[in-house]
């Protein structure tokens, strides 16, 4: 019994000082929204956090392991990786060392945060580990990892810490509030858009979409499948295209269409400056249009 008592301390030890090691670098995050979140010092003077905790564009302040307050400005923010960056100044607060680790399958892991200054962990495992997805508004995330843990909300934007003490991930709530780990790769090249440009880089149609079901329940064309157009802006590409109001999108460069989310999923950055053919239904006739995606405009 006391072999096995002194393996759960060791045990425990070894677990609050992973968590006691991560957390040096967590701060946490009040910036508008129902309650505060976590961010990484990710980079020197950048903190990285979930874009979807804040709430605006406007103030921000950081509470630093210890509890002192520092302001920081917002670099820039990516709905469709939920990864938004911080600026603000360091005074001393180490910086993370990140790893793009292949995580398995019932490997364990941390969620760690910062409520108001002090550590916030959960432990737990992996749950699903698979291959590259779209989020639900369509930005690529390299790997779609699943944790089987307690996320508070607070520790939302924190690290996902692995067995070794590396950062491998973002930690943040995903579609029905389940625990997801945004990777490390996507996080970097997320963070290397925003502090170029301020924003993500995204392809533009220049149209309004609906889906057909929700506008017109009873819609038959293309049994019931594309999406139909509900707005065309005078500047943007669709217009250059003769895209029309009324129009029915039913495939791009021959590929079904049947949501506005399948168009959106196909707006990522590399998109941009590509020619696309689109097959339309325009008064119950086909059409096939040649568009140029452009980028979309920062608004």
């Amino acid at each position: 019994m006391a072999e096995l008592a002194n393996s759960l301390v060791a045990f425990s030890d070894s677990a609050a000082q992973l968590v006691e090691s991560a957390a040096s670098s967590i701060v946490a995050v009040r910036g508008g929204g129902r309650w505060p979140s976590s961010g990484v010092h990710w980079r020197p003077g950048v903190i990285v956090t979930a874009e979807e905790t804040l709430e605006g564009d406007g103030q921000i302040t950081l509470i630093l392991p210890g509890g002192r307050e520092i302001e920081a400005s917002l670099a820039g923010r990516d709905p469709t990786t939920d990864v938004a960056a911080l600026r603000f100044q360091p005074d001393g607060l180490p910086s993370v060392t990140t790893a793009s680790a292949s995580l398995r399958p019932g490997q364990i892991v941390a969620a760690i945060g910062s409520h108001d200054g002090a550590p916030v962990a959960a432990f737990g495992a992996v749950a699903y580990a698979g291959g590259a997805w779209r989020s639900m508004r369509g930005g690529a995330i390299d790997s779609l990892i699943r944790l089987d843990l307690n996320l508070s909300p607070v520790a939302e934007g924190g690290a996902v810490v692995d067995a070794l003490g590396r950062v491998v991930g973002m930690a943040v709530l995903g579609p029905r509030r389940r625990p997801l780990s945004i990777p490390t790769s996507t996080i970097d090249r997320a963070v290397d858009q925003l502090l170029a440009r301020g924003h993500a880089f995204r392809g533009y149609l220049g149209a309004g979409l609906q889906n057909i079901r929700e506008h017109a329940p009873r819609a038959s064309a293309a049994q019931g499948r594309g999406v139909l157009v509900v707005s065309v802006d005078q500047e943007g590409p669709s217009k250059r295209a003769g895209l029309l109001v009324g129009d029915i999108v039913v495939a791009w460069n021959g590929k079904p269409i049947e949501r506005v989310r399948d168009v959106m999923h196909l707006l990522g950055p590399e998109s941009i400056g590509s020619s696309v053919e689109l097959s339309v239904t325009r008064g119950g006739a086909p059409v096939t249009l040649r568009i140029v995606v452009g980028e979309r405009p920062v608004t």
